[in-house]
């Protein structure tokens, strides 16, 4: 197999020699953004929504990347060209750059820009036709004052934690419950309930990510006029939903049949989450938005 390439300021390396300083801020402090991304069949999934994101992101932490959102758009897709996977995971990551010896901002930095980018491999088959267990954890989310939920940070420890205690348990994943904000999300995932036939899932807010895939889920909801709403969910709620699922750009929808030790539903995915994942994947093939 070729070995991948991957894309740092400016220039196309093969990945062995894909280096960065290790005075780099996002080395150093987690000093950065990411934008994860889905490909299929050549094209990049929702490039828009994810340039916007990135852009507001690096805005708001006063990242001044020299590319426009169209040079960078472009800078990707010559990534994902090069790479010639069919069906693949982009990971562009943007950082301060390098540091000196403390962390206050030197306005002379250059950012550092990655592109790097993976064949696509979803989850095992079993876990969308049996569905998945999470593990609830019961603590007060993140939250910097100022920054939105748009932002994904490079400074993922806690989510890197909360993965592993849930893996060390056989949970596939762990979702926080902020004792003011009810159900706020996953580890690297938006979570929905299904209460009814309606859909539900928590709002935005600085404890709940704007994930693409939440909203596609959402544009697929109003396109087939699935009643929806984005509302506080508590954990009574969570566990007592005729459906549960999960979503994100690698794991696309999946459905969950465990939360801790309650059983969801029927204990088998629902109508729903597997008519809502099917054309997801509907949309995804196609390369375009569901409206």
């Amino acid at each position: 197999m070729k070995e991948p390439t991957v894309y740092i300021n400016g220039l196309f390396r093969p990945l062995r020699n894909a280096k960065i300083s290790i005075l780099d801020r996002g080395f150093c402090y987690g000093d950065g953004l990411f934008e994860t991304i889905r490909a299929s069949n050549g094209k990049i999934f929702h490039i828009k929504e994810h340039m916007d994101r990135l852009f507001d992101s690096l805005q708001q932490v006063l990242i001044e990347l020299p590319m426009t959102r169209l040079e960078l758009t472009k800078v990707v897709q010559e990534t994902l060209d090069r790479n010639k996977y069919k069906n693949a995971i982009i990971r562009l990551l943007v950082t301060r750059g390098d540091t000196q010896s403390n962390i206050q901002i030197d306005s002379e930095n250059h950012p550092t820009l990655v592109i790097n980018i993976r064949p696509f491999t979803p989850l095992p088959k079993v876990a969308y036709k049996k569905g998945i267990r999470v593990m609830l954890f019961q603590e007060r989310a993140n939250l910097i004052n100022g920054l939105s939920q748009r932002l994904k940070s490079c400074n993922y420890l806690s989510n890197i934690l909360i993965k592993e205690l849930s893996d060390r348990k056989n949970y596939t994943e762990g979702v926080v419950v902020d004792p003011d904000f009810g159900v706020t999300e996953g580890t690297t995932s938006n979570i929905f309930i299904v209460e009814q036939g309606q859909l539900k899932t928590p709002p935005l807010s600085p404890y709940v990510l704007a994930g693409i895939t939440r909203q596609v889920v959402l544009d697929i909801a109003r396109d087939h006029k699935i009643p929806f709403t984005e509302e506080q969910i508590t954990v009574n709620e969570l566990i007592c939903a005729d459906e549960v699922f999960i979503t994100n750009s690698c794991i696309e929808i999946v459905p969950v049949t465990q939360v801790d030790s309650n059983y969801i539903g029927h204990k088998n995915p629902g109508i729903l989450t597997s008519f809502i994942h099917d054309e997801f994947l509907k949309c995804v093939e196609a390369n375009k938005n569901p409206c």
